[in-house]
């Protein structure tokens, strides 16, 4: 029987208008390629807890590509593309108030999910619990970011379904017992959704 279901935050509940590394080309002429070189190094560490000031992970990297820009300016940029999904969160809430537990489970770092917070608090008023990378230590694909939902929340594996867009995280879930499914869009999850707990 489905107790609860788990989504990943990033490309489903939030979008993103065109990726963080082509608004920075548009505006400041760097590369794409260029970037993303510095990007997918420091990402990993930031997703990591104990990452105190993600900006001064890209420092050198930035200087490096002759870019000046501040703390404020940076993030400003990255997270402006991003906003909500209205219709998925108001099917969110549709889902708990049938009895069922919603958790987000998340790769992300600080100031991202404290801006996440701040300015999408509907997010977290919609869900039972959010589980970032940063605060809990375990990165997805690791089994331990899902076994952490399953242990914390008295679950069994095929009590928990779970839709992520990324096919590594998906197989790492199903590798547990948990229902997992990849991410296409609403129509199809709530298709899914409703053949699973019927």
């Amino acid at each position: 029987m489905i107790k609860a279901i788990a989504f990943d935050l990033n490309g489903v509940i939030i979008t993103e208008s065109g990726y963080f590394t082509h608004r920075l080309e548009q505006k400041y002429n760097i590369p794409n390629e260029d970037f993303f070189n510095i990007f997918s190094k420091v990402i990993k560490v930031a997703r990591q807890p104990g990452c105190e000031d993600f900006f001064k992970l890209w420092q050198q990297g930035l200087k490096d590509l002759g870019l000046s820009i501040s703390k404020e300016d940076f993030f400003d940029l990255w997270f402006s593309g991003e906003s909500l999904v209205p219709a998925f969160l108001e099917y969110i809430k549709t889902l708990r108030k049938s009895g069922l537990k919603i958790f987000i489970l998340s790769n992300n770092f600080k100031e991202r999910t404290t801006y996440y917070r701040q300015n999408f608090t509907e997010i977290f008023d919609s869900v039972d619990q959010a589980y970032f990378s940063w605060e809990t230590g375990f990165v997805k694909p690791d089994p331990q970011a899902y076994q952490n939902i399953l242990t914390k929340n008295n679950l069994q594996g095929n009590e928990l379904v779970y839709f992520d867009d990324v096919e590594e995280n998906i197989n790492s879930a199903s590798n547990l017992g948990i229902v997992a499914r990849k991410f296409e869009d609403l129509d199809k999850t709530k298709q899914t959704i409703e053949a699973l707990i019927k």
